[in-house]
């Protein structure tokens, strides 16, 4: 569907996506906000968190009480008190083997929290994703959407799961140390945390620039998905055109800019460490210096400068911590601000408080205007009326209007201006749900899914009982076909109906539109693709398709429309003629010249 929407947006598709697209460069949202808004998708799981927060109290608690009591192990050899030497040493083995237990549950409740943060997040997604206004799905690249569901998702489950306890740690380790560091040697413990300016002037340096890299990877990501999608749904035209070399030469393009991208933001990030390391060994100098001053005016003993020399590594080693996992941390930051931007995206508008319980099906498109894009009006004051059982057909150039007609009557847009009326009633009075239960579309690309033909079948009504599904199959002149599968109506379908023929794949949307039992019926093109023979078998299954309902008929090969009750024939979102065939033949207008183009055997 969308062939006027093609035309009128066709000046703004872009490499690496599919049909029409009019993508802007996304505005980056503030890392403080994306930071607050997954701190909300943690509060859900407030015990895992609380308990996660207890074991990494333990372990710091035990790391930093260590120190202390090597400490006073060695103040004790110093001094020849072997006495109380061998209770300090159980102790020290008693938190050790603490430490060690508590690192342990503290990796297993962060890959707990991280699955089910990453879980909430992904059905938050998804669950927007089935919402969106189509023009949205119409006007952004799938494998981009495809790659915020999957890539920058992940991105954020192995932060959580690898980073979150290393961040907590690390604060609860330099606060704990600091404490410690203050009590044992106030002077000392000052001169030591010099270091800490030195430390927050290179993050803040380093961080600006990583976040611009890192973002600027997620996007690239985002559109080499995209690229690559384009080119597998579409891979029987590249290769029937020779377009392999120039596929390839737009991939490698961008996968050079994700590269060069990549390169940056991995050598910013594995920057910090090497940048903390050297901070470090400066705090080492200090200590050393002026912890032997101190030690040799009595102001501190042996077992203290060694117990500093300790908790100066422990000190530097959150902060070096931090600043490893700082890169991934920022790509986490980058992908969730990719996903909650589509989460933030206007779902599409359903509302309406009527139904079309009992509906007749009587159709009346009342002076509607319709762009799908500023200055670009497809629809001009278009006016037709459909009366309930009748079949109407649509005939027209491409790019005439006809499917943009069928797209405002299903409410996948809505018009500028006018009125869309079904038995009287706006459509968006009309509930969305409603209104599509009570329609059913044959498109000319059938979409079947990976499942069995029975679920294909009984995708637009789940309760339909077998015995329904195979009356709806014999009507459509596919139940033989069917059985002659491998599995009959337990088939599996391989993705798109690839394992079927196009004639197959389009007998079982007739099915699957019958046994919806729709009083609205819309066909857009449901025999282009097929063989006369094959086309014989799709309208005789369609004539009956149509039998009592309201039917919209859109179609190049006019010989599939005789036989309609009214022929509305377009050009440029006008109506120019109508009529029934006979009525339009007699005219010899617009009608006539592409009938007798078809019946001469020339391409219209």
């Amino acid at each position: 569907m969308g062939e006027q929407r093609e035309q009128s947006m066709s000046n703004y598709k872009v490499p690496g996506m599919r049909g029409p697209r009019n993508r802007q460069v996304e505005k980056p949202k503030e890392g403080v906000r994306t930071l607050r808004r997954l701190v909300r998708y943690f509060a859900r799981e407030r015990r895992v968190v609380l308990f996660l927060l207890a074991v990494v109290f333990v372990v710091v608690a035990a790391s930093v009480y260590a120190p202390r009591l090597q400490s006073v192990a060695i103040d004790s050899i110093s001094a020849r008190d072997f006495g109380t030497l061998p209770g300090t040493l159980l102790m020290m083995l008693a938190v050790y083997a603490v430490q060690s237990a508590g690192t342990f549950l503290q990796s297993r409740e962060s890959a707990v929290l991280s699955q089910r943060v990453v879980k909430r997040m992904r059905e938050d997604l998804f669950d927007c994703v089935v919402n969106l206004p189509v023009s949205y799905i119409d006007s952004h690249s799938h494998g981009d959407i495809m790659s915020r569901m999957t890539n920058d998702v992940e991105n954020i489950s192995n932060t959580v799961s690898q980073s979150l306890s290393s961040l907590f740690s690390g604060v609860l380790t330099v606060i704990g140390t600091v404490a410690m560091m203050l009590w044992l040697c106030p002077p000392l413990a000052l001169l030591s945390c010099t270091t800490v300016l030195l430390t927050v002037t290179a993050t803040k340096f380093l961080s600006g620039a990583m976040r611009t890299f890192y973002r600027r990877r997620q996007a690239l990501l985002g559109t080499l998905n995209g690229t690559v999608e384009e080119m597998v749904g579409g891979y029987r035209t590249v290769v029937a055109y020779g377009r392999q070399e120039a596929v390839v030469e737009s991939f490698d393009r961008t996968a050079d800019e994700l590269t060069r991208a990549g390169i940056f933001a991995e050598i910013l990030g594995g920057s910090m460490g090497p940048v903390m390391n050297v901070i470090n060994n400066v705090g080492f100098v200090i200590i050393a210096a002026f912890g032997g001053y101190f030690a040799v005016h009595g102001a501190i003993s042996i077992g203290v400068i060694s117990a500093f020399i300790v908790y100066a590594k422990q000190f530097g080693r959150p902060i070096d911590e931090i600043a490893q996992i700082y890169g991934q941390i920022q790509t986490a930051v980058a992908g969730a601000e990719r996903v909650f931007a589509v989460i933030d995206e206007e779902r599409e508008d359903k509302s309406g408080d009527r139904d079309m319980e009992g509906a007749k099906g009587v159709i009346h498109f009342c002076g509607v205007n319709f762009s799908y894009l500023p200055g670009q009006q497809v629809l001009h004051d278009f006016d037709l009326e459909v009366r309930a059982g009748h079949k109407i057909a649509l005939v027209g150039a491409t790019g005439s209007g006809k499917t943009t007609v069928v797209n405002l009557l299903m409410r996948f847009y809505h018009a500028d201006s006018g009125e869309i009326l079904i038995d009287g009633v706006n459509i968006r009075d009309i509930d969305c749900k409603s209104l599509r239960e009570n329609t059913a579309i044959v498109l000319q690309d059938t979409v079947l899914f990976a499942d069995t033909v029975r679920n294909n079948l009984k995708y637009g009504r789940q309760d339909a009982t077998d015995e329904e599904m195979e009356e709806a199959a014999r009507m459509s002149n596919c139940h033989d076909m069917i059985l002659r599968l491998r599995d009959g109506y337990d088939t599996l379908l391989a993705g798109e109906g690839g394992n079927l023929s196009q004639g197959q794949r389009q007998l079982l949307a007739i099915a699957r539109a019958f046994l919806a039992q729709p009083r609205i019926l819309i066909l857009d093109e449901a025999t282009s693709s097929v063989d006369t023979r094959t086309e014989k078998r799709i309208q005789d299954a369609m004539m009956k398709l149509m039998e009592n309902r309201t039917s919209l008929i859109i179609a190049h090969r006019l010989s599939t429309i005789r036989d309609a009750d009214y022929i509305v024939v377009m050009d440029r979102g006008r109506i120019i003629e109508a009529g029934n065939h006979e009525e339009l033949i007699a005219a010899r207008g617009k009608y006539y010249e592409l009938y007798m183009t078809q019946f001469a055997g020339s391409a219209t």
